[in-house]
C-alpha cells in the first residue's frame, strides 16, 4: 500500500527578489509539483488544501505536460531554391532548365538570395517588378512575368511544406500588364501574289552566281505548306513526294513529323523546280547553296524574303496600293498558311495536323479569324492556292533545264 499523501508548500526567490511558491505532494508513492508562480502564502495555502481534499477523493490526476512547439527554421530563399532546383531539375527539358536556370540566376536570386521565406511578402513582390521595369534595359513584360511565375512555383513548395502560409507570388495583382503581340502574315490573295510575282522577278534578274537561290519557289513553300523557316532549309527531295502529293517534314521535336499535302499551286512549283534541277539526288536540299549545302536560315530571311518584300511594295506603290504589312517574317507566311486552309474551309483537325498544333484554343482564334472574309477573297485564295495559273507565271523561261543542272553540278 502507497504511502498517504501528504503536501507542502516550497519557496524560492527569483533574481529579481520575488518569491515563487509551488506545492510539493505525494501521491500514490510518487511526488509531484505543481508551480504556482509569485502568489501570497495565504492563496498557496488554500491551493495546498483544496489539491490535497482531491487527492483524498481520488479526483485529482497530473496535469498533461504541453510540449512546446518546435520551432522550425526558414531557410533564405537562395537555400531553399537550390533544394527546389536539385529536386526538380531532371523533370524538364533541356531548354526548360536553359531558361529556368537564367530567370533564378540573372533574376530571382539577385533580388531575393538573402531573404528569409517569410520575409518575401505580396510588397516585396511587387518591389522587384517594379526594380525590373526601371532597369536601363528592362525585360519585357511577359518576361518579367515569367520570373514571377517560376517565383510563385518555388514559394509553393514552401507553402506545401508548411515553410510559409501564403504564396505570395500567386493571385491578382503579381502580373505586369502583357500587350497581345501584332502577329503579322498576308492577308489577301492580292498580297500574296504581289510578294511571290516579286521573288519570280528577282530569279529572272539574277546574276549567274546567283541563280541557284530559288526566291520564288522558296517563298511558295513557306506560304503554301507552312513551314517553319529550319524545317525549309532542311528539305531534302527525299521528303517532297510530288506522285502521291505529300511533302513530309520534321519539327523542333521528332514528336512533332507531320505530313502536309502539296496542293495545285506548289505541286507546280515543286515540279518545275524539280525539273531545272534533275540531276539533284534524294539525299540533295531541295534549296541549297551554290555548292550544294545547306542554305542559311539567316541568308533566307534577311535576303530572299527581305528582297521580295521591298520589290512587291515598290510594284504595290507604283500601282497606288498599299504596301504588304509590317515586319513579315518567315513564320509570317506560316501563319498565313494557316490563315488560308481555314479560309478555304478545311476541317480544323485537318489544319492542326498540317500545322504541328496541340492548342485548340489557337486553332479557334485563327479559325474566326480567317473566317471574316468574304466570299469574293476566300474565291481568290482558292484560286491562289488550288489553281495552276499564278504557278506558271514568273518561271525562268531564259535559264534552259541543262544549263540549271550545270549550276547545280558545279
Amino acid at each position: 500500500m502507497g504511502r498517504p499523501a501528504t503536501g507542502q508548500i516550497v519557496e524560492r526567490a527569483d533574481a529579481t527578489g520575488a518569491v515563487r511558491r509551488s506545492l510539493r505532494f505525494r501521491v500514490g508513492g510518487r511526488r509531484h509539483t505543481m508551480p504556482l508562480g509569485v502568489v501570497s502564502r495565504a492563496d498557496a495555502e488554500r491551493e495546498l488544501a483544496c489539491v490535497m481534499a482531491d487527492v483524498a477523493r481520488g479526483l485529482w490526476t497530473p496535469p498533461t505536460v504541453v510540449e512546446a512547439p518546435v520551432e522550425v527554421e526558414v531557410p533564405t530563399f537562395h537555400a531553399f531554391s537550390e533544394e527546389w532546383w536539385v529536386r526538380n531539375e531532371k523533370r524538364f527539358a533541356a531548354k526548360t532548365r536553359t531558361d529556368y536556370r537564367w530567370r533564378l540566376e540573372a533574376h530571382l536570386l539577385p533580388y531575393f538570395a538573402e531573404l528569409r521565406l517569410d520575409a518575401i511578402t505580396f510588397d516585396m513582390v511587387e518591389r522587384y517588378i517594379a526594380a525590373k521595369l526601371a532597369e536601363d534595359k528592362p525585360l519585357s513584360p511577359r518576361s518579367i512575368n515569367m520570373t514571377v511565375i517560376l517565383l510563385g512555383a518555388i514559394l509553393e513548395g514552401a507553402v506545401e511544406r508548411e515553410l510559409i502560409a501564403r504564396n505570395p507570388a500567386k493571385g491578382k495583382g503579381r502580373r505586369v500588364r502583357e500587350r497581345a503581340p501584332s502577329r503579322s502574315y498576308l492577308e489577301t490573295a492580292e498580297q500574296i501574289a504581289a510578294l511571290l510575282d516579286a521573288a519570280g522577278e528577282l530569279d529572272r534578274e539574277a546574276t549567274r552566281e546567283r541563280r541557284h537561290v530559288e526566291r520564288r519557289a522558296m517563298l511558295a513553300t513557306l506560304t503554301f505548306a507552312g513551314l517553319r523557316i529550319g524545317e525549309l532549309c532542311a528539305l531534302r527531295w527525299r521528303d517532297v513526294d510530288l506522285a502521291a502529293g505529300w511533302l513530309h517534314t520534321g519539327s523542333k521535336t521528332d514528336a512533332g513529323y507531320r505530313v502536309v499535302k502539296i496542293r495545285g499551286a506548289l505541286r507546280d512549283v515543286l515540279l518545275d523546280l524539280r525539273a531545272r534541277w534533275p540531276q539533284a539526288g534524294q539525299d540533295a536540299y531541295v534549296f541549297a547553296t551554290r555548292s550544294g549545302a545547306r542554305m542559311s536560315t539567316d541568308n533566307v530571311r534577311s535576303r530572299t524574303l527581305r528582297g521580295a518584300v521591298d520589290r512587291a511594295d515598290a510594284n504595290l506603290a507604283a500601282r497606288g496600293l498599299p504596301p504588304l504589312p509590317d515586319k513579315l517574317t518567315p513564320h509570317s507566311l506560316r501563319r498565313t498558311f494557316c490563315s488560308l486552309l481555314y479560309a478555304l474551309g478545311e476541317d480544323p483537325g485537318v489544319v492542326m495536323d498540317e500545322m504541328g498544333h496541340t492548342d485548340p484554343g489557337l486553332a479557334l482564334r485563327v479559325y474566326r479569324q480567317s473566317m471574316r472574309r468574304g466570299v469574293d477573297e476566300k474565291a481568290a485564295l482558292h484560286a491562289l492556292i488550288e489553281g495552276g495559273h499564278w504557278a506558271n507565271m514568273g518561271k525562268r523561261g531564259d535559264i534552259e533545264p541543262s544549263e540549271a543542272s550545270e549550276q547545280k553540278a558545279a
